[in-house]
């Protein structure tokens, strides 16, 4: 069995994990990790210390009334994307342990395609 390196558990919700493969789980939030246990494979999990965390990604739709998933981008190893039955209470807990300004929101679809479009048509040749 695997031991969790949190010694208090704040929050526990079911969630899925889209690290490659899509894996279905727990994830808990604690004092000292967000953490993210498969269902089927103990061995398989995910565990971010919070001094790991540089930014939290929320993906907003429809003015905050729905928020299908979030990210935790680390500092050293990447992004880890999850959606959760509940994930405004899962943002709320987090918030407990990362500072609010490194919380922040996905760019929407338009304001991706709007860069895409600066970044081809806005380039000044170097003639």
């Amino acid at each position: 069995m695997v031991e969790s390196l949190n010694t208090k558990v704040d929050f526990v919700s079911n969630a899925t994990s889209y690290g490659g493969l899509t894996d279905y789980g727990k994830i808990m939030i604690g004092d000292n990790a967000f953490e993210f246990y498969n269902d089927r494979n103990a061995q398989k999990y995910i565990r971010i210390p919070w001094e790991e965390v540089d930014y939290v990604v929320a993906s907003v739709m429809f003015k905050g009334k729905w928020i299908p998933r979030y990210a935790l981008r680390t500092k050293k190893n990447g992004t880890y994307t999850f959606s959760s039955k509940h994930p405004k209470k899962v943002l709320r807990e987090i918030r407990k342990y990362v500072k609010p300004e490194r919380m922040v929101r996905s760019l929407t679809f338009f304001q991706v395609v709007k860069r895409a479009l600066k970044n081809i048509f806005g380039r000044k040749s170097s003639n």
